[in-house]
């Protein structure tokens, strides 16, 4: 991203969360005079509040701090990435400064156990939605009815001149080679990741006499878990678990794999991925990939065409997937190429960033100006 980042003043240490819905001018010592100063700034400001009503004395102060930068620097839009705090901020934010509002809901917070039903509610009725998938559009419709009528689906983008694509005949180690193939899965190490069921079925892949190595990039609270279950399996031959790695790194390590793995699940929690961004990056990479039909994958991996489909939390199904990519050239060129021709037509970034601004509400007589330099975007970090 090119534009300037501004970042959002944090509340004094200490400062806890006072009854708001009596926040008023006399007791605005509470946090200082940041509140009394925004009142200057924001018209109405001391009424608006009312509307913070069971938020948090941070996501308060900040959405104030926020609505005067908006006000003072002309900012005709707030965009917020993830449906979670920074949507929360970006809400009151834009109801202070009395400007439209957007955000993008991607996958815990929608999908996850700790979602507040109500609070979703709330942003839903009052912003323009995107979300990441149609698989979303569908759980939010259902769940929400119609305050979700007009959640829109965008594909996340990507710059693909970053990701050149190869073919895998030109990664795949000859049969004589001393190189065996390389599966490879990328992802943090959680449980709606899967990785239990990539082990598993490496397991079997070794069972039926397979020539493989498996490499896991990644790490997170599983990591201990799952070296042991490869330490019970007697897999520390065949599957590595490399750790971190940069993403350019990543990529040259997609390059040189016979097959991506991505035996995504959904959790105990109900957290799961939206459309995980690595599958299409490797699918952009011409790596042939083997996947779970979770959530938005099938709209992407379609089976024989783009990639293989499996049934999610099965192993043996899996196993029988990535054994027939590995042994199977002619397959993996033709769902190679197909898979990055659907990159190429529905996740350039350029194309779904377009798409993303044609729905932020701005003005009539707002000048055409570049993204994102009359629009605010949080993130949260």
């Amino acid at each position: 991203m090119r534009a300037p980042v501004t970042y959002l003043r944090k509340p004094a240490q200490g400062r806890k969360n006072p009854a708001l819905m009596t926040l008023t001018p006399n007791s605005a010592t509470y946090f200082g005079s940041e509140l009394v100063e925004a009142a200057k700034v924001l018209p109405g400001f001391w009424q608006k509040l009312e509307r913070a009503a069971g938020e948090r004395s941070s996501v308060v102060y900040q959405a104030a701090w926020l609505a005067q930068e908006v006000r003072q620097r002309g900012i005709t839009h707030l965009h917020a990435h993830f449906g979670s705090v920074a949507t929360s901020v970006a809400r009151l934010a834009a109801q202070f400064a009395e400007v439209p509002y957007s955000f993008t809901a991607h996958a815990k917070n929608i999908f996850h156990d700790s979602v507040e039903p109500e609070d979703l509610h709330r942003k839903l009725r009052d912003a323009a939605v995107i979300t990441m998938s149609d698989y979303n559009v569908r759980h939010l419709q259902q769940q929400f009815g119609s305050d979700a009528d007009g959640v829109q689906r965008i594909y996340n983008g990507m710059d693909l001149t970053d990701l050149q694509w190869v073919a895998p005949v030109a990664r795949s180690p000859q049969p004589s080679s001393d190189v065996p193939p390389r599966i490879l899965s990328v992802c943090r190490l959680v449980e709606k990741k899967g990785v239990a069921d990539l082990i598993d079925a490496c397991a079997l892949l070794r069972q039926w006499g397979c020539r493989f190595v498996c490499q896991i990039v990644g790490t997170g609270p599983l990591e201990a878990d799952l070296r042991s279950h490869l330490q019970a399996l007697h897999l520390n031959n065949w599957v590595e678990i490399l750790g971190p790695r940069p993403q350019q790194e990543v990529f040259a390590l997609m390059h040189q794999a016979t097959v991506f793995a991505a035996p995504y699940v959904i959790g105990a929690d109900g957290n799961r991925d939206g459309l995980p961004t690595v599958l299409l990056e490797a699918m952009a990479l011409g790596t042939p990939c083997v996947a779970t039909d979770v959530t938005g994958i099938p709209e992407v991996i379609r089976p024989g065409e783009t990639g293989l489909l499996v049934n999610q939390r099965d192993a043996h199904g899996l196993a029988v997937a990535l054994q027939q990519v590995l042994m199977e050239p002619d397959l993996c060129g033709a769902i190679a190429r197909q898979a990055r021709t659907l990159i190429e037509t529905e996740f350039d970034i350029a194309r779904n960033v377009a798409q993303l601004r044609s729905h932020f509400s701005l003005p009539a007589t707002a000048p055409k100006k570049a993204l994102l330099q009359d629009t605010t975007v949080l993130q949260e970090v």
